[in-house]
């Protein structure tokens, strides 16, 4: 029986890939809940960026044609002259 060291290398090596491959699936599949997690909370700021810079436009806007409140004014943000 002189292959029988050479059949319990081979179960060994067998044993020892399948072990590993799981590992690496296990840590593939964090890593991509963790890149899912960044890429929405990503997609969250720049939305609120852009809504703040869409609010920011709107009040540059406003204050440009005269619509916005005029702080510092004694007389009522409506009337213009």
């Amino acid at each position: 029986m002189p292959y029988l060291p050479t059949v319990l290398l081979v179960a060994l090596g067998v044993l020892l890939l399948v072990l590993i491959a799981l590992r690496t699936v296990r840590a593939v599949r964090r890593f991509n809940g963790v890149r899912t997690m960044v890429a929405r909370r990503m997609d969250d700021q720049a939305g609120l960026l852009r809504a703040r810079s869409a609010a920011l436009g709107v009040a540059f806007a406003e204050r440009r044609s005269g619509r916005g409140s005029r702080v510092g004014s004694r007389e009522p943000a409506g009337r213009r002259e």
